[in-house]
């Protein structure tokens, strides 16, 4: 859902709330309240309609040294911390633009918000051998972190008598969209995964990054940083009790005017996301050569890290 706020006596127009819980760049891949929309408005509205200049995103000396200190964290976190890790994001990405449109439709019997591709992405997950299944987290709210709800994909890895379990998130990026945000925030914003692949800790470090890169850009705009954007939010996602299911749940069939306008969306949103996948690949291909020393120093000092921590 697309909220505007158009600015008096210019044709400059403010997106407020285009990414709110779950409903970003994708298109709306996820379940979350739309009672957050209501909030961010009233929100914005109270706090964000302050002189004509604020208005306007700009970049100060120290925000923008603050949010290029972030950005330098995002490239250490980014890449896989283990062979199993880089393996399965290797598979996630093929079989994400292998998806056609009958795979969609085979797969639908009501509105899903991308439910359908998560339940796809899963089956042929499962039939590569991965004990993959979908997830949906529910959580109430208390105090100032609202309640909502997230889906997202999980894969259990067995090995050595224990178990590491993964997230799949294929609308990760959407998940940190701020109103206004400065041009310095768009790049890290722009250089997250599309698909996050990983385990949970290093999920949290992404979040962690994230939120503080978010109070930089607002605290540019005079704009407090919203609930629904707070780490205690976020961290709900992923980390609330979840239930798994391999099939979605059986819902009341839609009427055939209505099927066909929820596959039309669907695919809408399977087509922008491969899109953005295959562009994010092809950026990192070209690249890779250059910063391929850097990538292994990346490693070496998470290993280095790591056995700090078993100390």
């Amino acid at each position: 859902m697309d909220c505007r706020v158009c600015v008096a006596g210019g044709d400059l127009w403010v997106k407020v709330g285009a990414r709110v819980g779950g409903v970003g760049q994708m298109g709306g891949f996820s379940h979350e309240s739309e009672h957050d929309l209501a909030l961010m408005v009233s929100d914005f509205l109270e706090n964000g309609s302050g002189g004509g200049d604020s208005w306007c995103s700009s970049d100060s000396d120290s925000g923008v040294s603050d949010l290029a200190h972030l950005a330098e964290k995002i490239v250490f976190y980014k890449n896989p911390v283990s062979q199993y890790e880089s393996d399965l994001l290797s598979v996630v990405h093929s079989l994400t633009l292998s998806m056609n449109e009958k795979d969609l439709n085979m797969n639908k019997a009501g509105p899903c918000n991308a439910s359908c591709i998560r339940f796809v992405l899963v089956k042929l997950l499962r039939r590569s051998g991965y004990d993959a299944a979908v997830c949906t987290t529910r959580w109430q709210g208390a105090g100032k972190v609202p309640g909502g709800d997230h889906e997202y994909i999980d894969v259990v890895n067995y090995t050595s008598g224990s178990s590491e379990r993964l997230i799949v998130d294929i609308d990760f990026r959407s998940h940190f969209e701020i109103a206004r945000a400065v041009e310095s925030y768009d790049r890290i914003l722009n250089s997250l995964p599309v698909i996050y692949v990983g385990s949970l800790p290093r999920l949290k470090h992404f979040l962690q990054i994230m939120v503080e890169a978010a109070k930089s850009s607002l605290k540019l705009n005079s704009m407090p940083l919203p609930p629904w954007r707070s780490l205690a939010y976020l961290q709900a996602k992923w980390q609330s009790p979840c239930q798994r299911m391999l099939h979605p749940e059986e819902q009341q069939q839609l009427g055939s005017r209505d099927m066909l306008m929820s596959h039309k969306q669907c695919i809408g949103h399977l087509k922008r996301l491969q899109s953005v996948l295959q562009s994010e690949i092809e950026t990192d291909r070209f690249l890779r050569p250059v910063n391929g020393d850097n990538i292994r120093k990346i490693k070496s000092e998470r290993r280095r890290h790591s056995l700090l921590r078993t100390i």
